[in-house]
């Protein structure tokens, strides 16, 4: 089967393992509107490829993710009917992930940051390397965590630390993230290709409609919930995406000062 070309995610065949890479190095693979409405797309073919069983996704250069590129995210608070596709899209993108049978290792080789670390978590297998970086700082923006942050988070370790990270918009090194269950390995920098390769080697071994429906099962739970939460979620961001505190709260992460946020 041919592989769709885009513009942003780089598609590469290792034999039955399909690897996917977000590809904007230079930004950090940070989520602009081109990657909003590419990932959903790459998911869902990654889903449907008859010549894969296994998929690993993982970022070019530096990060796996910063989050929202911040001329993106400036454009639409000052446009802000405009992220309402956007939120579809978000939607579309944890869906997506939620649905999908194939075992997804997540090689995380550098930060994972607000809609980058819900694509991280929402993996099956999650290894990082130990410089790295996880979490979700839509609150440090002025931004409800709505796009999976609240689902995904809470189903992982529980709602009293998903609570005190959201809440905090602090981010986790990868070795307290691996100790509190939030990832499941963190590792040297040139020790993550090989521990990925180990884990992608061993579920291409493994029985294929044994460990694809056994991650179906595993992923009942968190449909349930995803039915429950996203669309009040994306609600809630579509909302606080309108307000003079997400604008202020873009205007202090350019100036690279603490936000003064008023409660509108």
């Amino acid at each position: 089967m041919s592989m769709p070309e885009f513009e942003t995610i780089l598609l590469e065949r290792r034999g039955r393992l399909l690897v996917l890479t977000l590809n904007r190095p230079d930004a950090l693979n940070a989520v602009n509107l081109t990657l909003h409405d590419e990932l959903p797309e790459a998911m869902a073919f990654a889903s449907a490829d008859p010549g894969s069983d296994v998929i690993m996704l993982t970022g070019a250069g530096r990060a796996f993710s910063a989050g929202g590129d911040i001329d993106h995210m400036e454009h639409n608070a000052n446009n802000p009917h405009l992220f309402d596709h956007e939120a579809r899209q978000a939607k579309r993108i944890v869906q997506a992930m939620l649905d999908m049978e194939k075992p997804l290792v997540v090689r995380m080789n550098g930060h994972a940051v607000g809609l980058g670390a819900t694509v991280a978590l929402m993996g099956d297998i999650i290894v990082a390397a130990d410089h790295a970086k996880i979490g979700d700082p839509h609150v440090g923006i002025g931004l409800v965590a709505g796009d999976g942050g609240a689902l995904i988070w809470a189903a992982r370790i529980g709602l009293t630390r998903a609570k005190e990270f959201l809440l905090t918009a602090e981010l986790v090194a990868a070795p307290e993230a691996e100790r509190i269950g939030l990832i499941n390995r963190s590792v040297p920098a040139d020790r993550l290709d090989a521990v990925c390769e180990e884990y992608c080697q061993k579920l291409l071994n493994g029985a294929t409609n044994a460990l694809r429906w056994t991650k179906v099962l595993t992923n009942m739970e968190l449909r349930r919930a995803g039915a429950a939460l996203l669309d009040a979620g994306i609600a809630y961001e579509s909302v606080s995406v309108r307000t003079a505190d997400h604008r202020e709260g873009i205007a202090a992460l350019r100036e690279k000062r603490a936000p003064r946020f008023t409660g509108r």
